[in-house]
């Protein structure tokens, strides 16, 4: 008799170890001593198989219910992929017509599982998945149960070529979670689990862990109301950046929280994800200061606050080398345990992020880096140091020695490193790959969740890949690190496939795809449309962070000769200088009143680009994604063009016309007004949901004033302020929502403009200090105001975008803006 054929799975397993093998592309990460003990635990610990199966079944039945019984589930052991986790697409053998499964999805774990399932829409299906806030994801193109596409003969198997995919920052609880309920989390797990994710973030809750352990050393609620944030701004209190701004905590919230974070938790080990805990930094309260004199406790700086008020700054940092600290840090990882049930281990701790050590000497780095991990271990003896790498990042103290006697502090293995920026400021090259120290390839991406088309999709789609196969790699994972999210789908979607992909991937096909499978819809013209998007705003290659500083949402606070504009003079040259230049920029380096807004790309290029989505948007006007997409363009174009009216403002002040300042400040005011009207007819720019979801965590009137007051402020003036005297951290968090722009940033940049107008009219000055007291007045009665905005989209977006496109791009040489250097660079593309 003839041999019997390979098994199919044999034949995938086959043919993916001589794919590696032929081109290079290595199939299995370093291997750590102590990470492979952590894989055994994780899998020894892991829910049971049915439990992951009946997570990815409830994800689909929420996905995609009509389909609840075209696919079938299984766990798979790593063992049956190859040794790595892995998912595999098959037909299903049994599929006989109406009624059956037709897809089968096996998956080391539920995540996989999900993964699968995900991979299979998207590649067969052409479907899209994304926030709902920005579209929500496409699925009309998923052909009716019973006739779904199939996979080739033998089926599809997917391995990971790292085991981990990490998920979140420090400060995304902030900008993007701090008022989430259970219904909002249980979709963001369904999102994490559809891109692969398996370590991401879990920080909800931890304040009343930190109520529990501080207790036993007598530390009141009274005492803890200065330690904790409000609920806008537990991120940084548990950074040690600040404390008590916002708050105090009602013990409702605490509760509350505590709760949600059990769901949490359930729900992320149910799909079989490692969720990673926090862990002691050395923050402490004031109050524990006082009940243990003789610690050795360091009182911080100043981070950003007015006048160094210590109501708000200057917090407490335990030094790790006391023995209280290991003692407080055992207990924190010890009640987490005992109130969670279980851990999976890895524990998140940033002693050093804008915390710069006293002291430089590697000895002692050393030694706090010891003390650190002792901590944890203490309360876990399998405790994995999770570390975001930031501090390596921006703080210049960081020098090799420094860095090495942190990073060899503890076993290797023992510390997993984040290298948050690595798609624009990769650390892991110039740092012998972290020294020997294993590390997870990040894309930081985003800042404060702030709304700007930005993209560096060419690094994202090989810096990982070359990370990974670089000579003497450390690479364990990659991740995505953003400050915020529902932002610029196009960035996560590829950044999700790169936890799966063995090699680069061709960007210009994975493009050309994109707009099908968002719309829904084959359209060539929005083919061509993105094709020039991936070019300009996707392209950026500056190596410059993008914090969006657009004149609209980040007014400057300055006189306004300091403020270069290009070709101009000023009236007097005795304080002042206005040679031209590429933009604005301020003059006095002291002045740190506002950065130039970053302008990276061809402006007219990407206002081609935005003819071709208002040419050819009528074939998929009834997509919530494509309408999210055109907005998001439209106001990307239209704040710019903002930037260069304001700079015409500007120059039009210099040369003494008040007509042109007049004129142009009126413009730049029904701009603003009319960009209000753009972001208003999609769910995805609006204030209300904000606010609203703010005020629905609240148990009483009480906790509602004081959650709005929250979340208003976290979006425009942080921190006390005087009467003329505005705080540092202004506008970091600024957003492109509708109700912002017509009932806060308008009238604020009106008063500057009524200064700037009396100024030339009366032949005086600028009145700075006015101008600072009514913007600031403006701000403390915006933050403050009960006003309702609206959580529903009005308006067509299509149509509205076609009437400011007319009205504002059409013509910029009306303005003489296509003289201005970001508005008038030719197109090229």
């Amino acid at each position: 008799m003839p041999p019997s054929p390979p098994a199919p799975r044999l034949l995938l397993l086959l043919a993916l170890l001589i794919a590696c093998a032929a081109s290079g592309v290595g199939c299995s990460g370093p291997r750590f001593a102590q990470l492979d003990r952590l894989r055994e635990l994780h899998q020894r610990e892991r829910r049971p198989a049915a439990e992951q199966v009946d997570a990815a079944r409830g994800l689909l039945a929420r996905l995609l219910p009509s389909h609840s019984a075209s696919f079938e589930f299984r766990v798979v052991s790593t063992e049956q992929c190859g040794g790595k986790a892995c998912f595999i697409i098959n037909n299903h053998p049994s599929s006989d017509g109406e009624g059956t499964p037709e897809i089968l999805i096996l998956g080391a774990s539920g995540v996989e599982i999900s993964t699968g399932l995900h991979w299979y829409l998207k590649n067969y299906c052409a479907a899209h998945i994304s926030w709902a806030k920005t579209g929500g994801s496409q699925l009309s193109s998923v052909p009716y149960p019973s006739s779904l596409p199939r996979v080739p003969a033998g089926g599809i198997l997917i391995q990971r070529p790292v085991d981990w995919s990490y998920y979140q920052n420090a400060v995304t609880s902030s900008y993007s979670f701090a008022w989430w309920d259970w219904e909002r989390w249980e979709k963001e797990i369904d999102w994490m689990a559809l891109q692969g994710i398996n370590l991401p973030l879990a920080f909800t809750g931890q304040e009343t862990i930190w109520q529990k352990v501080f207790q036993r050393y007598n530390i009141s609620k009274s005492d803890l109301d200065n330690f904790f944030g409000g609920p806008a701004f537990l991120s940084w209190s548990r950074m040690a950046n600040m404390h008590g701004w916002g708050g105090p905590l009602p013990q409702t919230w605490l509760d509350d929280q505590l709760t949600l974070q059990k769901k949490i938790l359930s729900r992320m080990y149910a799909f079989g994800m490692s969720p990673v805990l926090p862990a002691f930094s050395g923050n402490i309260p004031a109050a524990l200061k006082l009940k243990f004199p003789s610690a050795k406790v360091t009182h911080l700086g100043n981070w950003f606050t007015v006048d160094s008020n210590p109501r708000w700054c200057c917090t407490y940092l335990l030094d790790a080398s006391d023995p209280l600290y290991v003692e407080i840090g055992k207990l924190f990882i010890e009640e987490q345990i005992r109130e969670y049930g279980r851990t999976s281990h890895v524990y998140n701790c940033d002693t050093f992020d804008e915390n710069t050590p006293p002291l430089s000497d590697p000895n002692y780095i050393s030694s706090l880096g010891a003390a650190t991990f002792r901590a944890m271990q203490s309360g876990d003896d399998d405790a994995i140091w999770l570390m975001q790498g930031w501090l390596f990042t921006y703080d210049p103290f960081w020098e090799p020695p420094q860095m090495k006697a942190l990073l060899h502090s503890v076993p290797v293995g023992r510390m997993i490193v984040l290298d948050l920026y690595a798609e624009v400021k990769p650390v892991w090259i110039n740092s012998d790959q972290f020294y020997g120290v294993p590390y997870i390839w990040c894309m930081l991406h985003n800042f404060a969740a702030d709304f700007e088309m930005y993209g560096v999709l060419d690094a994202v789609a090989s810096g990982p890949i070359d990370a990974r196969l670089s000579e003497n790699s450390t690479m364990v994972g990659v991740g995505m690190s953003m400050e915020g999210i529902e932002q610029n789908p196009i960035v996560y979607d590829l950044m999700s496939e790169m936890s799966f992909h063995q090699r680069q991937v061709d960007l210009q096909v994975w493009v050309e795809t994109y707009p099908t499978r968002r719309y829904g819809k084959s359209v060539v013209g929005l083919q061509d449309a993105w094709r020039i998007l991936h070019q300009t705003l996707y392209n950026c290659t500056d190596g410059k962070n993008d914090k969006n500083r657009d004149v609209i949402v980040a007014f400057p606070d300055v006189e306004p000769f300091v403020i270069q504009t290009p070709g101009l003079y000023a009236r007097t040259s005795k304080n002042y200088s206005t040679l031209a230049s590429e933009n604005y920029v301020v003059k006095d380096a002291s002045n740190d009143a506002y950065e130039q807004p970053h302008i990276w790309y061809d402006t007219v290029a990407v206002i081609h680009a935005l003819e071709l989505f208002l040419e050819y948007g009528d074939e998929v006007s009834d997509s919530s994604t494509f309408r999210y997409d055109l907005v998001d363009l439209t106001r990307q174009a239209l704040a710019k063009y903002a930037n260069q009216i304001f700079l015409k403002i500007i120059q039009g002040y210099k040369s003494n016309n008040i007509n042109q300042v007049t004129t142009l400040c009126d413009r730049f005011l029904n701009l603003v007004n009319d960009l209000d009207m753009l972001l208003a007819s999609h769910e995805g720019f609006l204030l209300g949901p904000w606010l609203e979801s703010a005020k629905g965590l609240a148990r009483d009137h009480e906790q509602e004033i004081q959650y709005e007051w929250n979340a208003r402020t976290q979006i425009t003036m942080w921190f006390d302020n005087t009467n003329t005297k505005a705080s540092l951290l202004r506008d970091y968090a600024n957003k492109y929502w509708s109700g912002l722009l017509w009932d806060y940033y308008g009238p604020r940049a009106a008063i500057y403009f009524k200064h700037l107008i009396s100024s030339l009219k009366k032949n005086e000055p600028f009145a700075l200090e006015e101008w600072r007291r009514e913007w600031i007045s403006l701000t403390n009665n915006w933050q403050s105001d009960r006003k309702v905005f609206a959580t529903t989209a009005t308006g067509d977006a299509l149509n509205i975008s076609r009437t400011l496109y007319i009205k504002y791009l059409r013509n910029t040489d009306a303005l003489g803006l296509d003289g201005m250097d970001s508005f008038g660079k030719p197109a090229s593309l």
